[in-house]
């Protein structure tokens, strides 16, 4: 028997566009929230028109990139700039658990529903702000995005080759990590003080400063030695040959992840190397030292001499963390993440 979803019932306005606060309330309403997308008139949230495809702007409909974001909610259009508008949104806050809006600090307080003012209807409303850098400091009105967040931060530092030049991350850590996840957990947090008799709350949510708090291996780094570990010269960034990324013969990339020395050992064997397992991290290798880059150099030679298929034929079932690098066509395809794959391996395990 399964269960109602943990948030059924949780009503959740949703103000935001772009991508951090949309991928905030869909979290939500994955959960079982009833969220309501509110949009400005006329051209809406950007994600509508954002990478849309030839297909969808000749259909006349919003791209892959605000559908996916916002499947499940409903929506509706205010403009906040009326008294019209702001009294519906006011009317539904009045009503509401949370809101979630990304404007610039200060913004909905000129307009007239702030959360000063809004909580006056609703004492229970819990009012999550996602902004940039903060709802006050000394950036907290400055624009920005993903990338700006996470150079502040110190983490597009971390993302590097090994010559240390900062690599561009197709994955937004800033927006998704930094922003929505950080406030589906504040948001949470607050929900469970509300259930308990407590009022509401406002949720300062700065992505920038959310970056830089889960920035931790770079912070280990800073409180051992002084400064932080540069690409290449570090346990988890490429300073031991047992935690690397290696080209295969097909020009294909292994992920190697053998951190325990279980699994190195593991490893070592496949290959025919047992004499190599001595030479881990856990044994007293210097991490970032000469024995380690020379053995990484050794096992690269290894690894090019087969195709990424033949190497995962060999060391996947072996279990010792080692993975391909998938393509995001290749991970949608996967086992993992294929739906379809579940219900064939139920078909025929059906007598």
């Amino acid at each position: 028997m399964s269960s109602p979803p943990a948030l059924k019932g949780l009503r959740v306005l949703d103000l935001t566009r772009l991508l951090p606060g949309p991928v905030a309330t869909l979290r939500l309403a994955e959960l079982g929230a009833d969220v309501l997308k509110i949009e400005a008139p006329g051209a809406g949230d950007y994600t509508r028109t954002m990478m849309q495809s030839s297909a969808d702007r000749l259909a006349g409909r919003p791209g892959a990139f605000y559908r996916i974001i916002n499947r499940g909610k409903r929506e509706t259009r205010l403009d906040l700039k009326s008294e019209a508008g702001r009294n519906v949104l006011r009317a539904l806050a009045h009503e509401a658990d949370v809101l979630v809006e990304s404007f610039r600090p200060g913004v909905m307080d000129r307009l007239g529903v702030g959360y000063d003012l809004l909580r006056v209807e609703n004492p229970k409303l819990v009012y999550c702000a996602i902004t940039g850098y903060g709802s006050d400091g000394p950036f907290s009105t400055f624009a920005g995005h993903d990338l700006n967040y996470i150079a502040y931060a110190g983490v597009l530092d971390q993302l590097a080759a090994r010559d240390g030049t900062p690599i561009m991350p197709n994955f937004q850590i800033a927006d998704l990590l930094g922003g929505a996840l950080s406030a589906v957990t504040q948001m949470l947090a607050a929900l469970w003080h509300v259930a308990r008799g407590g009022n509401g709350r406002f949720i300062d949510v700065s992505m920038t400063h959310a970056s830089h708090a889960n920035n931790i291996v770079a912070q280990v780094a800073l409180a051992n030695e002084g400064e932080g570990s540069r690409a290449g010269g570090g346990l988890l960034n490429g300073g031991v040959p047992c935690y690397n990324l290696y080209r295969t013969r097909d020009g294909r990339w292994l992920a190697v992840g053998a951190l325990e020395l279980k699994f190195w050992e593991t490893l070592c064997a496949a290959l025919g190397r047992r004499e190599w397992a001595e030479r881990h991290w856990s044994q007293g290798q210097a991490i970032g030292g000469p024995d380690a880059l020379a053995l990484t150099q050794e096992l690269a030679a290894i690894i090019a001499g087969q195709t990424l298929e033949d190497w995962i034929a060999l060391l996947e079932p072996l279990d010792c963390c080692v993975s391909p690098v998938l393509t995001p066509a290749e991970a949608a395809r996967h086992p993992l993440f294929d739906p379809t794959f579940a219900m064939q391996q139920d078909d025929a395990e059906e007598p």
